[in-house]
């Protein structure tokens, strides 16, 4: 593996989320949690997992302003 990253294990992502470690390959697989195969197994760096991480979140309490077409 690259050296001068860190690196995290399905199972470690897994607990840190609260998720099956199966969410988690399901990701990989998906292509939506970028990872490096290493006989089998699978390691995520620290910097692709907060990019992921990034990208899941959403601003619920955050209302747009829905303008309908049908109103002037």
């Amino acid at each position: 593996m690259p050296q001068g990253e860190d690196w995290l294990t399905t199972d470690e992502i897994a607990k840190d989320l609260k998720v099956n470690v199966k969410t988690v390959r399901n990701w990989i697989h998906s292509g939506e949690l970028v990872a490096l195969d290493v006989g089998g197994e699978y390691r995520i760096s620290r910097s692709d997992y907060n990019n992921f991480i990034q990208r899941r979140k959403t601003d619920k309490g955050k209302k747009q302003q829905f303008k309908s077409p049908f109103n002037s």
